[in-house]
């Protein structure tokens, strides 16, 4: 899971609130049905065979991945259970993504030389290219085993076999930190991603290969623990191949002083790596629904790709949408669940590039999804300090789905605790080899970074409930294992997960919904009141006017599901403002996205906005630099195309947006759409 900078409110629903103790969408039955055949065991034995597996994309890694998930669909009785295969080369586009190829590593070794003779740690005597004598150099110390821990090779290293001397570039992400530095033919040791570094140490400054430190997304335990290892990647499509491996902060630490001192230290690197044509693999499996005529899909998805072990990340998400398949699929073969009315779908791709592949390649499966359920990073225990959140869709796809969610985490959150706090619940939704702690699970804003904002784009409109752990302190470094994941917390989220999609797919005109709805706008409506602080009185009345249309939005979202819209919603937001909404001056400028291509600009592994406006001579508009109160530049540009429907205006998709995250100026937005149209990608309404 990508991670970005987002300010989200949040409360903490505990025993005591107003809330019913039981969610009134699934009988009781069904709630004990459910609860009771749920495993966070089962689903940590299958976690565990995932994490031994380095599943990056197009790689034997991740295709034994996929044969494991596939194994076990076909074991518990799912239908329809394929690996589907779109060829990948770096050339065929499936919308916004070019397809990145294969990649695969069969070994890299990174050693510490020393001239034969020479003590260990001795400062070289500034002799004619570094070298203190004419005896042979010999390996002393292994710095990096591909074999024993695949995470120290960057993603998209090119095979070398080379010695070379170390020099440290700090960050080595800008001209400056070269200056007075030779570094051609040489390692460069550098503090920023691989991919960050290469194109000015390899292809301006002529450096052989890389050592990086990259640290880890920062939360209150960053870097703390200096053993940590990053995951690194190269950029797929730079023109400077070269290699990369990841050292720890202590090793790096070590290294540098060293060189700070004079000594000269020299590296023998192996790597046999590289890109090749392959293929994007999407294990897919049904639930069939019992009612032939609705040619309707609620789909679980996850990503199955990642370093080893990737335990939480996501082993965790992959494993907790095949249980729910497991348990909803005996139950419903026993005769202790009804079929639902519509399909139920299974779906593992590679993390957003697989998903907008299949939504492309596969124009069958978004015309017959009608809303996701997307788990990435659901399992992490007490030494993770993750904590789970239910997470809603952006304002430009209003959904009564997340409502759903969270009535179910909700109930999950107040019988954890009543069990966590006296010993007795009536569903303490409690593994036997797990936790017993409160779940504590929050609802929060939209926040980007995994295959919910494929779904989500205005491409493809599929409202997504997205289940995610932040923090975690573990999150994409090789201490990410299974030792780290809570059955308990499987099995919770499995339950959440398991109970919305059902509902989803069954859901018709039930009473339910106009109740879940409301209680869904009273509690964002408590979220939103201390985004104001900061608001002026013109920019408060439009957060309002944008909130109060957004909950109309909502409420309107249940037609597609039940043939008719929930007609209740509390309209208070018109008495806090007065006078009429801002009116734009002049000609309104209007904007539709074109129909062509279909997904996010900002993938995985490709941007799609950089290259055209790159190969269009456009320089970088404000909005993607742009901090807002609570959203970030690629937040503000994903949302500003969304609402690109050829019917709101410029000023009009500024308001909504700026009452998403934050006011920004009128021209940033206005800037950016016609970035867009002269790239291609929207056109003006006429």
């Amino acid at each position: 899971m990508r991670r970005l900078m987002c300010f989200c409110v949040v409360v903490f629903v505990m025993p005591g609130s107003a809330s019913a103790q039981k969610p009134p969408l699934l009988p009781d039955q069904d709630l004990a049905a459910l609860a009771q055949e749920l495993s966070g065991e089962t689903a940590k034995r299958n976690l565990e065979g995932l994490a031994r597996f380095h599943r990056q994309r197009g790689s034997q890694g991740f295709h034994s991945a996929a044969e494991l998930v596939a194994e076990r669909a076909r074991a518990y009785g799912l239908s329809d259970v394929a690996i589907l295969q779109f060829p990948a080369d770096g050339k065929i586009f499936y919308g916004t993504q070019r397809s990145r190829p294969g990649w695969d590593a069969e070994f890299a070794e990174l050693w510490e030389m020393r001239e034969e003779g020479k003590a260990a740690n001795a400062a070289h005597d500034a002799a004619p290219g570094g070298r203190t004598g004419g005896g042979p150099w010999k390996p002393v110390l292994q710095m990096a085993s591909y074999e024993a821990e695949p995470v120290v090779l960057a993603e998209d290293s090119e095979s070398a076999d080379l010695t070379a001397d170390l020099v440290d570039v700090g960050d080595g992400t800008k001209e400056g930190h070269y200056a007075g530095q030779d570094v051609k033919g040489k390692i460069v040791l550098a503090g920023a991603q691989p991919g960050a570094v290469q194109d000015l140490a390899v292809g301006k400054f002529g450096a052989a290969g890389i050592v990086s430190y990259a640290q880890n997304q920062k939360t209150a335990w960053w870097g703390e623990d200096e053993n940590l290892i990053r995951w690194g990647h190269l950029e797929t499509f730079s023109p400077n191949k070269t290699f990369g491996f990841m050292v720890s902060l202590k090793t790096a630490r070590a290294l540098r002083e060293r060189l700070a001192q004079g000594e000269q230290i020299r590296l023998h690197a192996t790597v046999k790596a590289g890109q090749h044509p392959g293929n994007y693999e999407v294990v897919t499996a049904t639930i069939p629904g019992a009612d032939p005529k609705l040619n309707e899909e609620i789909a679980f998805s996850c990503h199955l790709d990642h370093q080893r072990p990737g335990a939480n990340d996501n082993a965790s998400g992959c494993v907790t949408i095949l249980e729910v398949a497991r348990a909803l699929q005996r139950l419903i073969h026993d005769g202790k669940l009804a079929r639902p009315a519509r399909t139920i779908r299974f779906i593992w791709p590679p993390e957003m590039e697989g998903t907008v592949t299949l939504l492309n390649a596969k124009p069958e499966f978004r015309r017959r999804i009608k809303a996701a359920v997307h788990m990435d990073m659901v399992g992490g225990g007490p030494a993770t300090k993750a904590v789970l959140h239910i997470t809603r869709g952006p304002m430009s796809l209003p959904s009564f789905v997340h409502d759903v969610a969270w009535a179910f985490g909700e109930f999950v959150n107040e019988q954890s605790y009543k069990f966590a706090a006296t010993g007795g619940a009536e569903y303490p939704l409690v593994a036997p080899q797990g936790g017993k702690e409160p779940l504590q699970a929050q609802y929060s804003a939209y926040t980007m970074g995994s295959d919910h904002d494929v779904y989500q784009d205005s491409s493809f409109k599929i409202p997504a409930i997205y289940l995610n752990d932040w923090p975690d302190r573990y999150i994409h470094t090789n201490f990410d294992t299974a030792a780290n994941i809570d059955p308990t917390k499987l099995k919770r989220a499995a339950f959440i997960g398991a109970a919305s999609g059902y509902v989803l797919a069954n859901a018709g005109r039930q009473e339910w919904l106009e109740t879940t709805i409301l209680q869904g706008h009273e509690l964002r409506k408590s979220q939103s009141e201390p985004l104001l602080w900061n608001l002026s009185n013109d920019e408060a009345c439009n957060f309002y006017r944008e909130n109060l249309a957004y909950e109309k939005a909502v409420a309107e979202s249940t037609q597609p599901f039940t043939g008719e819209s929930s007609i209740r919603v509390v309209n208070d937001a018109a008495v806090r403002c007065e006078g009429p909404p801002r009116k734009s001056t002049g000609q309104p400028l209007v904007y539709k996205r074109r129909p062509e291509p279909l997904g996010p600009l900002a993938v995985f592994g490709y941007d799609y906005f950089a290259d055209h406006a790159k190969t269009a001579g456009l320089e970088t508009p404000k909005l993607l630099g742009y901090e807002g109160l609570w959203g970030s530049g690629e937040e503000f540009a994903y949302e500003v195309l969304n609402f690109a429907d050829g019917k709101r205006s410029a000023q009009q998709i500024r308001d909504a947006v700026s009452a998403e995250y934050g006011p920004i100026p009128l021209d940033f937005v206005v800037e950016y759409l016609r970035a867009l149209e002269k790239i291609g990608l929207v056109e003006q309404a006429r």
